[in-house]
């Protein structure tokens, strides 16, 4: 097991900074294309991770804490913010998920005392039983997934252009 709580918090409090440098200032056509009906782009991502924010992560390892196995904490409503009319641009998106993260960050050190905390099962309404040290480390996969997918998308925008190249991309393919 590679889990680390240290370590984890490095990647979660550099994924709202790389997605600023990365996204920020950048042509509509970027921050809009997807990969056709029922995906996402770059700035509805970034919505989504918002939403973690607010509803996920911090929520269910404070009903973890507190309710343990009693009761499976709420589900998370993964497309929520695609119901939403969200008129910021994306640097107020990128901004406002920077200060969610931070004061989340915050959060898990005021909640996360010890090591034993790490061992404390919930109730996932899906999985079934699940720990905290489980919860952590997919938190920050759960960033790799997305910083993954925006990239992705935005390749795909020239997928047609590289021509023959494509034989080289992998992300292509």
């Amino acid at each position: 097991m590679n889990f680390s709580l240290k370590e984890s918090v490095e990647i979660l409090e550099r994924t709202p900074q790389t997605l600023d440098q990365f996204l920020s200032g950048l042509s509509d056509g970027w921050l809009t294309c997807n990969e056709g009906e029922g995906t996402w782009n770059a700035s509805e991502v970034i919505e989504h991770l918002i939403e973690g924010e607010k509803y996920n992560w911090i929520s269910r390892l404070v009903h973890i804490l507190h309710e343990g196995e009693a009761e499976p904490f709420p589900e998370f409503d993964r497309f929520s913010h695609l119901n939403s009319e969200d008129m910021q641009t994306i640097g107020g998106k990128i901004d406002e998920f920077k200060k969610l993260r931070s004061e989340n960050i915050r959060r898990l050190y005021e909640l996360i005392g010890s090591e034993e905390q790490l061992e404390e099962k919930g109730s996932h309404p899906a999985f079934g039983t699940v720990k905290v040290r489980e919860l952590l480390p997919t938190w920050v996969v759960h960033d790799f997934t997305h910083i993954s997918q925006i990239v992705r998308v935005m390749a795909e925008r020239y997928s047609e252009d590289v021509g023959p190249w494509s034989a080289y991309l992998g992300i292509l393919k």
